[in-house]
């Protein structure tokens, strides 16, 4: 059997950094948008402009990672998402049916999470995702060029942010 040869135009080492990262992307982007159908579409577009970039592999997990935030918060931006997106996950648990009541609040307030996330500052959304996505104040760091002592505050302002943000909507209603 012959090793494959890379394609022109493609990187050698893709397939490699999309075995040990995809996971990692899909998460990021499905934590901003709620599906991972949406999310594997956005790690699939994320891993393209990858395989376009010169961005070193070493440094490919915090390229990525704020990648998929902000094609993530991009898509939400854009109001190109499916209005069943959230209903889908409701209408997974077959088995047990929730108080109608309860499933319509819990996804109108993860809309409004969502929607008031992607007003924030860019910076300020990304640090906010990556964090609560697992990443440790320095892979945040790294990810966003901050400093390590930087991110705690950036992620504090970001929440912050959120909150003014959700109350302010909330009393506009």
């Amino acid at each position: 059997m012959t090793a494959p040869t890379a394609r022109v135009g493609v990187r050698s080492d893709l397939e490699d950094v999309f075995r040990q990262h995809y996971g990692q992307v899909a998460g990021v982007a499905a934590r901003v948008l709620g599906s991972r159908d949406q999310a594997e579409d956005v790690a699939q577009e994320v891993f393209l402009s990858f395989g376009r970039s010169s961005v070193p592999a070493a440094e490919a997990a915090g390229w990525l990672s704020v990648a998929a935030a902000h094609t993530a918060l991009n898509l939400i931006r854009s109001g190109r998402r499916r209005a069943d997106r959230e209903e889908t996950v409701a209408s997974a648990a077959d088995s047990v049916t929730p108080d109608v009541a309860d499933t319509v609040l819990t996804l109108e307030d993860r809309s409004r999470v969502r929607a008031a996330l992607a007003r924030l500052p860019r910076k300020q959304a990304t640090a906010l995702v990556l964090r609560h996505s697992g990443l440790s104040y320095a892979e945040v760091a790294t990810a966003l060029n901050l400093s390590p002592g930087s991110v705690g505050t950036t992620v504090r302002r970001a929440e912050s942010a959120l909150r003014k943000e959700l109350n302010r909507h909330a009393s506009s209603e």
